[in-house]
């Protein structure tokens, strides 16, 4: 187990020479990060357990010298010179998952649970994904969803249940405190309460209808105005629209996350819009005025003579609306060549006919002609 365990200096982010007082600084800062009742993230409470140990070892000033002489060895009874520490050989191969390090960091922090009743409990969060078409996110829309939510029983009001009192076990707390002896010390565990389920109360008789949950799982139908510019991958809290709180804790919360579909001809990037303006040899060549579809409707443009393939156009404020800032993007025109594939007889005469001109005037062409000349 030893050799799979992290340096406790490392684990809490101090040199090997840090003070007692750099050692509990580092600790409160990275066990308010990672403490269960705060961060929910997968891992968190693994990582709290972790910083719990090394700070208990390298707070007391006999333990950090043991680990500093024998490292994780003085504590796991495989190294040569943990059989030396008087009292410690009947902890070899201690379990930190075991047990719970909160008591360290309320003790840390200045606080404590005993006067607290049953936590608040905020209800769950539900996410829904939603498809929007192309236009949809452009020009916003309103839609309708149903999703299944943990809502308050109707018949016990969110209650539970009749005859409600106190919970003999907890005493109302919600919360049933054990103690640990360790190596280290007395250690004590907060957990749920069993006999409540973390409420504070018991009921002499349970509701029939949510078998004395206080809310019952049903489908809900809700509206949503989805607004103008909304991008792929874009989400929208509906805030305390989802499972209802437990012990007066706030009802959770709907996020919607946006799939946006691809346009046929549009590309979109944040609030600008892309379009292909294709163009046929004689179009590039001479110039000409041109149709162009944008997101607002057609409007008619001037191609300049002598165009390139990939050349862009910027067409002002003719990109998306956003609704949530009140701005406009732009639009931008690449030019597209289409080079003929299928000519009729009087087609390949005039290109036949042109061809003996001499067009090969730029200094692209004099470049490479440069290198094909004898």
């Amino acid at each position: 187990m030893a050799a799979s365990k992290r340096d406790y200096y490392e684990v809490l982010g101090v040199s090997k020479t840090a003070t007692d007082e750099e050692i509990k600084r580092a600790f409160r800062k990275l066990a308010k990060q990672y403490h269960p009742d705060i961060n929910k993230e997968p891992g968190a409470e693994e990582k709290f357990k972790e910083i719990g140990e090394a700070y208990a070892v390298l707070s007391d000033k006999q333990k950090r010298s043991q680990y500093d002489q024998f490292g994780h060895a003085a504590f796991d009874g495989t190294g040569g010179g943990a059989s030396g520490f008087g009292g410690f050989e009947g902890f070899s191969g201690f379990d930190f998952d075991d047990f719970d390090l909160g008591s360290i960091f309320e003790s840390m922090m200045g606080g404590g649970r005993k006067s607290r009743g049953p936590r608040k409990q905020k209800g769950e969060d539900v996410v829904v994904k939603m498809s929007l078409t192309f236009d949809e996110a452009v020009y916003g829309c309103d839609k309708t969803f149903k999703v299944n939510i943990n809502d308050a029983c109707k018949s016990c009001n969110g209650l539970g249940g009749s005859g409600q009192t106190t919970c003999s076990t907890c005493k109302g707390r919600g919360r049933v405190v054990s103690e640990q002896r360790t190596m280290f010390g007395i250690f004590q565990t907060e957990t749920t309460c069993p006999n409540c389920g973390g409420n504070g109360y018991t009921f002499k008789e349970k509701c029939a209808a949510c078998s004395g949950k206080g809310y019952n799982n049903i489908s809900k139908t809700f509206n949503l105005h989805v607004p103008r510019g909304v991008e792929n991958g874009d989400t929208m809290r509906m805030a305390g629209k989802a499972g209802v709180g437990a012990n007066g804790g706030p009802n959770g919360d709907i996020y919607i996350e946006f799939k946006v579909a691809n346009h046929e001809i549009f590309t979109r990037e944040g609030r600008d819009i892309y379009v292909t303006i294709p163009l046929t040899i004689i179009e590039a060549t001479l110039g000409c005025k041109k149709e162009i579809p944008t997101i607002q409707g057609t409007i008619i443009s001037e191609i300049p003579a002598g165009c390139q393939n990939g050349d862009k156009f910027k067409f002002r404020g003719k990109g998306v609306d956003d609704e949530k800032t009140g701005r406009k993007g732009d639009m931008y025109g690449i030019i597209k060549v289409i080079i003929p594939t299928k000519l009729d007889r009087e087609q390949k005469k005039l290109f036949k006919s042109l061809s003996e001109t001499k067009l090969d005037t730029d200094a692209e062409f004099k470049k490479y002609n440069k290198y094909t000349e004898d």
